[in-house]
Order: C-alpha cells, then sequence, then structure tokens
C-alpha cells in the first residue's frame, strides 16, 4: 500500500467517525419532541378530568416508552453505521 493511499484511507476514516454522534443527535430530536407533546397532553387531560389520572398516567408512561424506544433505536444505528 501506497503513502498516498494510506493516508487518503486514514483521513476518510477520521472524517467518518463524527458522523455516528451528528446522527444520534439527530435521532434525539423526534424523540425529545415526542415525550414532551405526550407529557403536555396528559398534563392537559389530567387538568380537565382528575378523576382520569390513573389511567392518564399508565398511557403516558407506556407512550413514553415507545418513544424512547425510538432513541435506542436511534443510538443502535449510529453505533452500525
Amino acid at each position: 500500500m501506497s503513502t498516498l493511499s494510506y493516508l487518503a484511507a486514514e483521513v476518510a476514516e477520521s472524517k467518518a467517525k463524527g458522523y455516528g454522534a451528528i446522527g444520534y443527535g439527530l435521532a434525539a430530536i423526534g424523540p425529545g419532541i415526542g415525550v414532551g407533546i405526550v407529557v403536555g397532553k396528559t398534563i392537559e387531560g389530567i387538568a380537565r378530568q382528575p378523576e382520569l389520572q390513573g389511567t392518564l398516567r399508565t398511557t403516558m408512561f407506556l407512550g413514553i416508552a415507545f418513544t424512547e424506544a425510538l432513541a435506542l433505536i436511534g443510538l443502535v444505528a449510529g453505533f452500525i453505521f
């Protein structure tokens, strides 16, 4: 392997290292917004009907879990690609 091709491979490898962090940062934006919407709507629902607080809270935590699963998939995808 010549020196020039070795240097080109090193530069390409060093540039690609930062893309995983950028990808995960972008992947975390969506779930962050989603969790904010879920919690906000749950608070609105509890304010309107306080007697459904337990049911709404359970549903909220379920929605947060599904939304955070997207963030974890984004994290794994950042490491894979």
